[in-house]
């Protein structure tokens, strides 16, 4: 069992580690893009994220899954790492953080 300040370190330490996977053909991160839309970390400190693409046949998905998985399994104190690929609700552009849609020249 985790403490609470355990499970915080840990969604921190996610949300660091996925803002340096990046899109091959995009110039930003995964997590300011918009694509994570779940972060739980269970009592026993096993992390599971849901992220979508930008797009269902994304010729990246499997580069960016891989990527964020083995960063996430490189922090401390996590026992294992679920990433699950969903498609609901669909992406779009206003999911991005106002920096990504300034780099990608949407401001």
């Amino acid at each position: 069992m985790i403490t609470p300040e355990q499970r915080l370190a840990i969604e921190e330490k996610t949300v660091e580690m996925l803002r340096t996977v990046y899109d091959p053909e995009i110039p930003v991160d995964i997590y300011s893009l918009g694509l994570i839309y779940k972060i739980d970390v269970d009592d026993e400190a096993n992390l599971h994220v849901d992220m979508t693409l930008t797009a269902p046949n994304c010729p990246a998905a499997d580069f960016l899954v891989e990527d964020a998985r083995i960063k996430l399994e490189s922090i401390d104190g996590v026992k294992s790492v679920d990433i699950s690929i969903v498609f609901e609700p669909e992406w779009n552009k206003d999911m991005m953080s106002e920096e990504a849609k300034l780099e990608l020249g949407f401001l």
